[in-house]
């Protein structure tokens, strides 16, 4: 008897469980957005701008891509929590040490896309390892949502990169590691 009033109580406290999990469900989406637009600044193409925006994504496990555009300007989208792309935008308005500083942010809302796990930066090259091979750097977002420090962020991109690159390029890039892009 003691077995069976046992079972059911753990049936009811799984049930009342189950029954928490869609507004736990709803406060985290409630701290999710997505966000497209345009950075612009006196220098943000071959510096390592993009790279250094895929790192702060890789810190934040952000999703998104970023992609030159030929008028100079930097294409981004981010998607994930607000609170931590709005630490990324800050990085970005602040630029790198090879990049312009207080850049400027102009974004939209973007619609969030469940389906989106990865954060992409397209064509990227290097031009202090003389890489002029486009490729496209794929991470790939944690199943954990935790935050990486920094230096966690650059083994992870990497890494990514080591298993993007091809040939001579890969050389070029291990015999360059540490270096900003």
């Amino acid at each position: 008897m003691k077995i069976a009033i046992w079972r059911v109580a753990m049936l009811i406290v799984a049930g009342l469980a189950c029954a928490t999990l869609p507004a736990n469900a709803r406060e985290d989406k409630a701290t999710q957005e997505a966000v497209s637009g345009t950075i612009s600044g006196e220098k943000i193409q071959k510096v390592g701008f993009r790279a250094m925006i895929q790192k702060q994504a890789i810190m934040y496990n952000l999703a998104g891509a970023a992609r030159n555009n030929p008028d100079g300007t930097v294409k981004l989208s981010l998607q994930g929590d607000k609170k931590r792309i709005d630490k990324v935008l800050d990085v970005i308005r602040a630029g790198n040490k090879k990049s312009s500083t207080g850049n400027t942010v102009k974004l939209t809302d973007a619609p969030l896309d469940p389906n989106l796990d990865t954060f992409t930066v397209y064509a990227w090259t290097s031009t202090t390892r003389n890489i002029t091979n486009p490729y496209d750097l794929v991470f790939h977002l944690r199943s954990t949502d935790e935050e990486v420090s920094k230096k966690e962020a650059e083994a992870a991109w990497n890494s990514i990169a080591e298993s993007t690159l091809k040939g001579d390029d890969l050389t070029k890039f291990k015999n360059h590691l540490g270096g900003e892009d």
